[in-house]
């Protein structure tokens, strides 16, 4: 029974030693496009607590240029002075590209639906890493719309 006992409480240690412990990381379902796009549980990690942060191609002032240059101002929320800034989470895939994509703060349903569909065609993002293992990262990226 003793062997048992320390098979099992060495089995558990080797679990608990395999698991990153430098950053904050939640279970959530994705869409896996290995998969064919099917639903899959996976460990997401936080973008501030990985070793090396996802970052879109050609870094932050080529982000803001292809949001500047992509978004289109929806002519109703246009005409009628609506303004404000969607901020929406969505999480860079092991492969770089971008799923589950959310509106966290809305303004109005069509600047929401706007920003989303920007986000949603970003192309692949160079992956998020631990411990030089790829994973996926939860980001949150705020939308301005401005008159």
């Amino acid at each position: 029974m003793s062997l048992l006992l320390r098979h099992i409480a060495t089995v558990a240690l080797m679990c608990l030693m395999s698991m990153p412990l430098s950053a904050q990381v939640r279970r959530m379902c994705i869409e896996n496009p290995a998969r064919n796009n099917h639903m899959t549980y996976v460990n997401v990690y936080e973008y501030d607590f990985v070793d090396v942060q996802p970052q879109f191609p050609g870094g932050e002032r080529a982000l803001m240029n292809y949001i500047n240059e992509t978004r289109e101002y929806p002519y109703h929320a246009y005409n009628n002075r609506i303004q404000g800034r969607v901020v929406c989470s969505f999480i860079v895939n092991t492969d770089g590209s971008i799923v589950n994509v959310q509106v966290i703060k809305g303004v109005e349903e069509s600047l929401n639906r706007e920003a989303v569909r920007v986000i949603s065609h970003m192309p692949k993002w160079k992956v998020g890493r631990i411990g030089g293992e790829v994973v996926p990262v939860h980001c949150i990226l705020p939308i301005a719309f401005r008159r």
